[in-house]
């Protein structure tokens, strides 16, 4: 069929929805609701679609298009639950099942005729992360469904006036709902306010007398203090005291009141460390860029002890001839600051006696590559775009010149653009089947570097390469596969793609042929360098991002300030191409 998606953004369920409806063969094509009723309008003129799907909205969609088509809307919440924060309630609350349904449009709000529902657990994590996995693979699952039963024909949509269905009412939640009482909330209650807002809106509170929105959090087994009291930095996050334990906050957004010229989140102490220090904490001189001076620096080391309950971006440990090094960044950006601890991380992990090493390995988004807001919040996004990118290179780099063992990129949810490239330097590339690649730079107006002009034509070929590249295309895990940018699929839940990652990586270092397919590796390697050197491929691809990072008024600047200050850009019709099978 051909089938318009009508999405407020272009988000990752929006991405996953249009990759899979266009794997099974319909003709799909997208618009953004957010530039207004009139692009929708013209959208449908143009594409003419005989169903039109709506996997993620904050508006309503025009009474013209629902009254002339078939619209189905994406809605997190079972059938007859109506309001603005569905999910951000079942975290809040603490449900252990949330749902997801698709109705039809109408003009009472989410009180359409349902086309299909399903249900998924709700793990303890934030929102982001829940709503990229759980709720993404049951939301997809919900889509497909729909648009089958739509297309045999045959299907009566199931009202929910139904007697089977109770409707309830959920009023927005509020950000004076979410604030945290330091001296009251235990740990548990902090931790599900704080995961209810981490990707979006934050939970509002005060540090250092500056209005500031809290992003995720983690608890923390060891330290403790006085209620709201900061007690130390790790890698950029922010350790605070509850009532009962502590926690730890990855990210601030500073608010209006702030007096921060960058108003978007990024890593915690960053933002702490421009504001004045606390009374009786020291002469007030300002901190360093990384963490503010008044707090010590608090490490664990990358081989966490047994039994620890702390937060660690960056992780170690070793089952027999199996190394696996895992991260987690937030929405998967790497600061500059980030690709080098993961670089010496990864160095560490090569003094380590294994046969096989497996990067990544963690639940939700693998890496999106560079990190836009600490970019934009830098006095210097050129050179700090520059830096990030050294950075980002030499991390990929070190993996493309690892020869004496294997190497498994495994990515248990989403990749975009030197994310993408730096699983591609891997030996092989595991994927969970719910994850969407973007193996491209086009959003951001950027020509691409991580060695893509190595890593990908000899995955999928030149002309393969290009299309990729230039459409800007989501791409899913299964059609990843199919064209050879995805080694393995790996078809667990979310929750249980560590463990799956643990056992396939055993059965490899088990593997008797693993000696000689190392052997082919290093004679592969050295062969290529011959043919043309790694660092060839390097400084052509950095002479043209040079270019475009040097240049005021390149695209890139505009569409990365756009992009952290959530800004519109970009045409009202995101894809350059029509979906195919």
């Amino acid at each position: 069929m051909d089938i318009l998606l009508v999405a407020s953004a272009f988000n990752s369920l929006s991405q996953r929805v249009y990759a899979e409806l266009s794997d099974q063969g319909h003709r799909v094509d997208a618009v953004l609701a957010s530039h207004g009723a009139d692009a929708v309008r013209a959208a449908v003129r143009e594409v003419r679609p005989e169903l039109i799907v709506a996997p993620m909205l904050t508006s309503a969609l025009p009474e013209d298009v629902w009254r002339e088509h078939t619209c189905l809307i994406v809605r997190p919440g079972p059938p007859g639950d109506r309001g603005p924060s569905s999910l951000d309630w079942a975290i809040t609350e603490g449900a252990s099942e949330w749902g997801v349904t698709v109705f039809q449009a109408e003009a009472a709000l989410d009180a359409g005729d349902v086309w299909a529902d399903g249900s998924f657990p709700v793990p303890p994590a934030g929102k982001g992360d829940v709503y990229r996995n759980e709720l993404s693979d049951a939301a997809t699952a919900a889509v497909l469904l729909a648009v089958r039963r739509f297309t045999e024909g045959s299907f009566k949509p199931r009202p929910q006036s139904d007697p089977g269905i109770r409707v309830v009412w959920r009023d927005a939640l509020h950000q004076e709902e979410r604030r945290i009482d330091w001296g009251h909330d235990d740990t548990q209650t902090v931790l599900r306010k704080l995961r209810a807002a981490d990707s979006r809106p934050g939970v509002p509170d005060e540090l250092c007398g500056r209005e500031v929105f809290l992003h995720g959090g983690h608890p923390e087994d060891r330290l403790r203090g006085e209620p709201g009291e900061l007690l130390a930095t790790r890698s950029g996050a922010l350790c605070r005291a509850t009532r009962d334990g502590a926690v730890w906050i990855p990210e601030l957004r500073p608010g209006k009141g702030s007096g921060d010229p960058a108003p978007f989140r990024r890593p915690a102490a960053s933002v702490l460390s421009g504001f004045p220090a606390p009374p009786g904490s020291g002469p007030g001189m300002p901190g360093s860029n990384d963490r503010p001076y008044w707090l010590p620096e608090i490490a664990v080391p990358l081989e966490l002890p047994p039994g620890r309950t702390t937060w660690a971006d960056i992780r170690y440990r070793q089952r027999g001839a199996v190394g696996f090094l895992s991260f987690s960044f937030p929405g998967g950006a790497m600061s500059t600051t980030h690709c080098r601890r993961l670089l010496a991380a990864y160095r560490y992990a090569l003094t380590r006696r294994t046969s096989v090493l497996v990067l990544g390995g963690a639940r939700d988004v693998f890496s999106t590559g560079l990190h836009p807001h600490v970019i934009e919040a830098s006095s210097d996004p050129a050179g700090e775009s520059w830096s990030n990118l050294l950075a980002m290179n030499d991390l990929v780099e070190a993996v493309l010149r690892t020869t004496d063992r294997v190497v498994v990129a495994a990515l248990g949810g989403n990749a975009a653009a030197g994310g993408v490239m730096l699983a591609l330097a891997a030996d092989e590339v595991w994927c969970r089947t719910g994850a969407v690649l973007n193996p491209h730079y086009r959003n951001l107006g950027l020509y691409g570097s991580e060695f893509w002009t190595y890593s990908l034509p000899r995955r999928v070929g030149a002309e393969t390469a290009e299309r990729l590249t230039g459409d800007g295309l989501p791409v899913s895990a299964a059609a990843a596969e199919r064209m050879g940018l995805v080694d393995r699929l790996v078809p667990v839940p979310p929750g249980e793609f560590t463990a799956e990652v643990e056992r396939l990586a055993a059965e490899v270092a088990a593997d008797p042929d693993l000696p000689r397919r190392i052997t082919t590796k290093t004679t592969a390697r050295h062969a290529d360098e011959l043919q043309q050197p790694l660092a060839e491929y390097r400084r052509t691809e950095l002479a043209r991002m040079r270019d475009v990072f040097s240049d005021p008024q390149a695209p890139y600047h505009a569409l990365r300030s756009a992009l952290v200050r959530g800004l519109p850009s970009g045409p009202a019709r995101p894809l350059a191409a029509r979906g195919t099978a």
